[in-house]
């Protein structure tokens, strides 16, 4: 018999078993997974965490090895609620639900302080993601600013070490099957481990176990069709049944369930993420490039926003195109400024002195739509306007069916590049309706007496985008705060 029962192995979940266990609960965390692939898609993320604050102070009460050379070539800014609210808003066309945005803004930032305190979370700057350098000087594009030293492996492995200090127990290669439900709400569940299936009882129960994004099935039913054919940059465990379990005792659907976080991704990559060898699939320079589809055509504004506000819903406006692909274009000048993502091996590339040789390398795209696309687009371009890489510089094209915001630079100077890229998911939109003390409700809104849910599957704050770093900080927040109610139920219920 434990307190208190935490169905997944990821940042939502192990945020939960400690906020949990420092409310005085005897906690089990169940993990999906065998310990060396341990961590959910937690531990396939870059780690980045978006949060409000009022400048260096609080970065520095974080960031707590900041040295005072650091500090003084650095302008982080500020992020405000008010900044962060309406980035949520806009990037979710205000679908969000606003009672759970108001949670997850206003505890961010003492939830991030929180992980550094309870789990011995150590952050970094995102210097060269989040900031440009420029004479001298990094210039940080306010609100994702900091990440986990050791990436998603870092977080989890100090969050499962904290957890183990605790004492919470652990168990590895155990999948959960179905709740334990009866008049008085949910008392446990039922478990598979190595083919023998048992029950567990519990005083409460929080599932954060992750979306759908691993099922094949699901996603051709929900995401629609050719979404069984794109990739999962995460773990392969995340199939969905933790919203299985309480939708078959009656929960709420809730969320945008024909959406999900998908990025553009190395085209030829594995069909899941594999932790044993990982692979550098990202290619999210793409504002820098053009992009083409097999048509020849541009197809979407590579400069719409910095990366942080588009890179999540324009892998799905590359599964949309013919063949399900595109290509990102660059010429030399562009190289540098880019990032690491495009130094990887196994990247799909290839390279040429003109365009015409770049063209006939490039599989499966009409070569004369092409050529006449960059023409155009280079002829379009507003090149009185400087390029400036560190703000939404407004160097534009002008009179094109699909015009390009920001940093347009002429794809003229050699040595020219490209980049195959498909889709790939990291994460489903839609899951189960929570109140904001984390309980999972009913149909009826009516809350269901001792299940919580935290993280990935629950619903009703990312619809269509997200902004980049405010997953992870979504899963420590409702895991922290659904973790601590479980414990208080779970006291109430002895």
């Amino acid at each position: 018999m434990y307190d208190v029962v935490v169905v997944g192995g990821g940042n939502a979940a192990l945020c939960a078993a400690l906020s949990a266990q420092e409310h005085g609960a005897k906690v089990l965390v169940l993990e999906r997974a065998p310990r060396e692939f341990r961590g959910g898609n937690s531990a396939f993320t870059g780690a980045g965490f978006r949060f409000v604050y009022h400048g260096i102070d609080d970065i520095k009460s974080i960031v707590t090895d900041l040295t005072d050379e650091e500090m003084a070539i650095s302008d982080y800014g500020q992020y405000t609620a008010e900044h962060y609210l309406d980035d949520l808003g806009r990037v979710t066309q205000y679908h969000i639900d606003p009672d759970l945005a108001e949670i997850l803004v206003n505890r961010s930032t003492d939830t991030v302080r929180w992980l550094c305190r309870a789990a011995g979370v150590r952050f970094v700057p995102k210097y060269g993601v989040s900031a440009v350098k420029q004479n001298g000087r990094w210039k940080f594009a306010g609100g994702s600013v900091i990440w986990v030293v050791g990436g998603g492996r870092g977080l989890v492995d100090g969050e499962f070490k904290a957890a183990g200090k605790l004492g919470i127990t652990v168990r590895y290669e155990t999948q959960a099957v179905s709740l334990l439900h009866g008049p008085g709400g949910v008392n446990g569940l039922r478990v598979r481990a190595q083919g023998v299936e048992e029950e567990i009882r519990a005083g409460a129960v929080v599932l954060a176990c992750g979306g759908f994004e691993s099922n094949r099935e699901w996603r051709a039913r929900y995401l629609g069709p050719g979404w069984d054919l794109a990739k999962v940059r995460g773990t392969r465990y995340n199939t969905g049944d933790g919203i299985r379990m309480a939708i078959d005792i009656g929960a709420q659907p809730y969320g945008q369930w024909s959406g999900c976080h998908a990025v553009s991704w190395e085209r030829y990559a594995p069909d899941f993420g594999t932790l044993e060898a990982p692979m550098n699939g990202h290619r999210d320079g793409f504002h820098l490039s053009v992009m083409i589809n097999a048509d020849g055509k541009r197809f979407l504004d590579e400069g719409a926003d910095f990366r942080n506000y588009t890179y999540a819903k324009y892998g799905r406006m590359v599964l949309q195109q013919p063949g399900h692909f595109a290509w990102q274009v660059f010429d030399a000048r562009m190289r540098e400024l880019r990032g690491e993502d495009y130094k990887v091996k196994g990247a799909t590339r290839v390279e040429a002195n003109t365009l015409e040789e770049l063209a006939s390398r490039m599989a499966d795209v009409d070569q004369q739509a092409f050529l006449n696309t960059i023409r155009e687009y280079n002829a379009a371009i507003r090149r009185e306007v400087p390029f400036d890489a560190a703000i939404k510089d407004g160097r534009c094209t002008v009179g094109l069916t699909i015009n390009k915001s920001n940093w347009a630079n002429p794809i003229e100077e050699p040595p020219f590049d490209a980049y195959a890229v498909g889709t790939g998911v990291t994460f489903t939109f839609g899951g189960l309706k929570i109140t904001t003390q984390g309980q999972v409700v009913d149909i009826a809104d009516q809350p269901i007496s001792g299940l919580y849910a935290a993280g990935e599957l629950v619903g009703g704050i990312f619809y269509f985008n997200y902004p980049g770093g405010s997953g992870l900080m979504n899963g420590a927040v409702f895991g922290r705060l659904a973790g601590e109610h479980a414990a208080h139920h779970a006291a109430d219920r002895t």
